[in-house]
């Protein structure tokens, strides 16, 4: 980019946020409209990750309405299609042409992308996708409504050690995610007195498992954490059983990604007895739950909510809480102190917001793949209570 655009760009932005933080002509006038801006992967391989964010943020408007402190709240959502280049220019193209006022961020290479805009124009960013433990430490705008890798990782090797778990290895696909869950399991099921027996990492795109599982047989761990794309956790699966690794007494465990409420009616029984940590099942015990499927099934095809859709219905309340609170004010600094400690009662359970780390604070459940109707399911079997991100404990 020539320094001539590159200047013009960062003057709009600029004065966009000396609007927005109350040093324009008239900072007490109220716009009738708040600019909400979803920026998603609604196309390509990860396109099923967006479309479920989206769903789920049109869902708690059409639930809470779209008036908000008197003003009216309009999304305006934007397909990135998973590229962060993408991400960067939508987001420029929202803040400074469209004036969007709040962001909601999605994939973890998008969200950083976005750091330096929202940095600039001091706009707040509700983080509805992104799992990636870094990804708040890049502005002070970001605030999380998903889930940290770290948070299911380390209460699953918690878990997984005091049931008798002694020897794990690990196998896990070979990008950001899949590093950091690997590292956190690892660091917290050695403290809890295991052994790591070997840390295997797969190929991102296409993997044949076979090779993978016949040398975790070989190391003869007791249990074996998987950390693949949903989309493949079913393969992982049925190539575990085909091998006979089920037959083995080796333990199959993972996060509660590779137990996706969306794909699990289509995976095969082989997904049986997976032993899972995740913060959102379909099947979670609550009337609030229940009256979030039933509804979000009759909006969405009878598509089952996931992880990923009860995330942005998180978000779109905390921006509706946060707008209360400001009365309707959209300074960035001031909406991300409102949402600072806020605490609700989710569809996942209660939660809240870390006003240290503005991370997600969260119920982690031990859940097991059962066949309840003839569908397959994640049931609770034991909830590990408000877990914070265990990175950013340790670091503060």
């Amino acid at each position: 980019m020539s320094r001539a655009p590159l200047a013009a760009l960062v003057g709009g932005i600029v004065a966009l946020a000396a609007a927005q933080s109350g040093h324009a002509q008239a900072p007490n006038v109220v716009q009738d409209v708040v600019k909400v801006g979803l920026v998603m992967p609604l196309t390509g391989v990860l396109g099923p990750v967006g479309k479920q964010a989206v769903a789920g943020a049109r869902l708690y408007m059409a639930q809470h309405g779209d008036t908000v402190a008197g003003r009216k709240i309009e999304l305006i959502v934007r397909d990135d299609s998973s590229v962060p280049d993408n991400a960067k220019r939508i987001a420029q193209e929202l803040i400074v042409n469209d004036k969007v006022a709040i962001l909601g961020g999605g994939l973890t290479p998008s969200v950083l992308a976005l750091a330096p805009l929202v940095n600039e124009s001091k706009t707040a960013t509700v983080v509805m996708v992104s799992g990636t433990s870094i990804v708040t430490d890049r502005s002070p705008y970001f605030v999380r409504t998903s889930w940290t890798h770290a948070q299911q990782a380390s209460v699953l090797a918690d878990w997984a050690a005091k049931n008798g778990s002694k020897r794990a290895t690990i196998i896990a696909s070979d990008w950001a995610p899949g590093h950091e869950a690997a590292g956190v399991f690892a660091a917290s099921f050695i403290a809890a007195g295991g052994s790591i027996v070997e840390a295997l990492k797969v190929p991102l795109a296409n993997p044949d498992f076979a090779p993978f599982l016949q040398r975790a047989r070989d190391g003869n761990p007791d249990t074996l954490f998987i950390f693949v794309p949903t989309s493949q956790a079913g393969i992982l699966a049925k190539q575990f059983v085909e091998r006979g690794l089920d037959k083995s007494g080796i333990k199959l465990i993972g996060p509660g990604d590779i137990a996706d409420d969306e794909d699990l009616p289509g995976m095969s029984d082989a997904m049986i007895g997976t032993i899972t940590a995740g913060f959102y099942s379909a099947y979670h015990p609550s009337d609030l739950n229940r009256d979030y499927v039933a509804a979000f099934r009759k909006a969405n095809a009878n598509v089952r909510p996931n992880f990923i859709s009860v995330s942005a219905y998180d978000g779109m309340h905390l921006i509706y809480q946060a707008l209360q609170a400001t009365g309707g004010k959209t300074n960035g600094d001031a909406l991300v102190e409102a949402m600072k400690g806020m605490a609700w009662e989710s569809p996942r359970g209660p939660m809240s917001i870390d006003p240290k780390t503005r991370e997600v604070v969260q119920n982690i459940y031990i859940r097991k793949v059962e066949k309840i109707g003839g569908e397959l399911y994640s049931v609770e079997q034991e909830t590990f209570q408000a877990i914070k991100d265990p990175t950013k404990v340790a670091n503060r």
